[in-house]
């Protein structure tokens, strides 16, 4: 996953973290607007999420930002 996609997915689980508390899930979609405006960038955290982590749809915000920042 590209430096600029992991800074972004890290902030956004912060936050959500932040407002709703340590249990709060999401996916990977949490990282784009609600249009298709970049379906590479859109692939790659798929790929990120699906084939390389086998993650659930949802899963916590934590567990991603901790998969992230240890460059899994």
């Amino acid at each position: 996953m590209r430096a600029s996609l992991r800074a972004k997915a890290v902030s956004i689980c912060n936050e959500k973290i932040e407002k709703k508390g340590a249990g709060v899930g999401l996916s990977f979609y949490a990282f784009f607007a609600n249009r298709n405006d970049d379906p590479e960038l859109l692939m790659e955290a798929a790929e990120w999420w699906i084939r390389t982590h086998a993650l659930d749809h949802f899963e916590k915000a934590t567990k991603v930002r901790d998969l992230i920042q240890a460059g899994l």
